[in-house]
C-alpha cells in the first residue's frame, strides 16, 4: 500500500449542468476546492501513516481522526456527484424503485419526506443518506461531519450534502428550499443501480 494516494474524480458533468438548482460558482468551489481539500487530508494522513511504520513519532488519534474525517468526505462526495443529474422534465425513479421505497417507508411521498426532513434536521454540518444493510433494508441517517453518527455495515445509496457550502451562495441560509429543489437533479438511474 506504500505510495497509494486518492484522487478527486472529475464531475460527471460540466459545472454548469446543474443550475439553476446548483450553480456553476457553487459546483466549481465545491468539487475543486472542498472536495479537494478532503482528498489532500486523507493522502496526508495515510503518508503520516506510512512514516510512522518508518519510526516517526506521530499522534496516533490524531492522525486517524483526520483520516476518517477527511477519507469520509471524499468517498461521500464522490457518490454525491454520482447521485445527481442535469434537471429532467420529468424526474422521477422507476416503477422499480418506487415498489422498493414503498415497501420500506410506505411510500414515495413518505421517503422523499423522511429524506428532506433529516437534512432540514442535520446539527451544524454533514449529510443525510439513504442507506442498505446486507439483506437490502433501507434506512434513512444522517451523518455529521462526515464521519460520526455514521452506521456500520450499512451501504450508502443516494447521499445529499447539506454542509453551508453545497448551497449557502445560491440559498443563503435557506437549507430547506436548497432540499426541495435538489430532488430536482436526483440522478435515479444511478440510485437504481445502487439499491
Amino acid at each position: 500500500m506504500k505510495d497509494f494516494r486518492y484522487q478527486i474524480s472529475p464531475l460527471p458533468y460540466d459545472y454548469s449542468a446543474l443550475e439553476p438548482i446548483i450553480s456553476k460558482e457553487i459546483l466549481e468551489l465545491h468539487h475543486d476546492k472542498h472536495h479537494q481539500a478532503y482528498v489532500d487530508g486523507a493522502n496526508k494522513a495515510l503518508e503520516l501513516l506510512e512514516k510512522s511504520r518508518e519510526g516517526l513519532e506521530i499522534n496516533y488519534k490524531a492522525v486517524m481522526r483526520d483520516l476518517s474525517f477527511n477519507l469520509n468526505g471524499h468517498l461521500l462526495h464522490e457518490l454525491y456527484w454520482q447521485n445527481m443529474q442535469p434537471k429532467q422534465e420529468s424526474n422521477k425513479p422507476s416503477e422499480k424503485v418506487i415498489k422498493i421505497l414503498n415497501d420500506n417507508f410506505g411510500s414515495y411521498e413518505a421517503f422523499k419526506k423522511e429524506f428532506t426532513e433529516a437534512g432540514k434536521s442535520v446539527e451544524g454540518a454533514g449529510w443525510v443518506a439513504l442507506m442498505k444493510d446486507t439483506s437490502g433494508k433501507l434506512i434513512i441517517t444522517q451523518i455529521q461531519n462526515h464521519n460520526l453518527l455514521g452506521i456500520n455495515g450499512f451501504i450508502p445509496i443516494l447521499v445529499n450534502d447539506v454542509w453551508e457550502h453545497s448551497y449557502y451562495l445560491d440559498y443563503k441560509n435557506d437549507r430547506a428550499t436548497y432540499l426541495t429543489n435538489w430532488w430536482d437533479i436526483v440522478n435515479w438511474n444511478d440510485i437504481e443501480k445502487r439499491i
